[in-house]
């Protein structure tokens, strides 16, 4: 199978669902990753005195090592403005993720759900964009055949303790991956890549609150009871 992650900023991917894209590497599926940003605007660039470009040039650095640490089939990191894309055509992101599906014609499409777990305005975007994207080629290409949404349950989202955190209801979770301890293991490795956000991930504890299971919504079907694999029921 064939894995395409995308996503608005740098870490996005390991403070989220970097557990379950490791185990389906490890299970010898192509796991690919999106960014839409450098991640350049983050204001963690004050704490170092970096301007928006050096601060992108060394969050791309970090992403990859990610990368590496992953053990990614493939990483693309675009430089569409950070903290900024709700002032963008969003027709222009659409093009941008078609044409990443048209090259790598994924059988699932990954990104965040329409709450965004933060709330952040560019994860909101990026889950109206990329859904706009998914069906737009599958009419173009027919590819992805689906579309998932990593999240997380009520319960962790109240547990997120920093910052409020948004969780999907169980009747809109679709998929638990289990994921095992090496996992859990090379997602905490990702997080130490980011160098730059080390305050953040100390801060939050998110190393120590990466659970064993992982949870997606998928969109347009429901399943009752979940899967266990986001490739479940697909053909191959």
């Amino acid at each position: 199978m064939r894995y395409l992650y995308v996503y608005p900023h740098p870490d996005d991917e390991s403070f989220g669902p970097a557990p379950a894209m490791y185990m389906q590497r490890r299970q010898g599926s192509d796991v690919y990753l999106l960014t839409l940003t450098r991640g350049g605007a983050t204001r963690q660039r004050h704490r170092f005195g970096y301007s928006i470009e050096e601060m992108g040039e060394i969050r791309y650095k970090e992403m990859r090592r990610v990368a590496e640490v992953l053990d990614l089939s493939g990483l693309h990191v675009l430089d569409f403005p950070d903290s900024a894309l709700k002032n963008l055509d969003p027709r222009l992101l659409v093009e941008e993720i078609c044409r990443e599906i048209e090259a790598l014609k994924p059988d699932v499409l990954v990104s965040y759900p329409i709450h965004g777990i933060s709330g952040f305005h560019d994860h909101l975007v990026t889950h109206a964009v990329v859904k706009h994207a998914f069906l737009t080629s599958r009419e173009r290409f027919g590819s992805p055949q689906r579309l998932a949404f990593h999240t997380l349950t009520e319960e962790e989202a109240l547990d997120s303790g920093v910052f409020p955190l948004h969780g999907s209801s169980p009747e809109e979770i679709d998929c638990f991956i289990h994921v095992e301890d090496i996992d859990i293991q090379r997602t905490h490795m990702a997080l130490d890549c980011y160098e730059t956000f080390s305050v953040t991930i100390e801060k939050t504890g998110i190393k120590e609150k990466i659970q064993r299971i992982v949870p997606f919504e998928i969109f347009m079907e429901t399943w009752d009871p979940p899967l266990t694999d986001l490739a479940e029921g697909l053909h191959g």
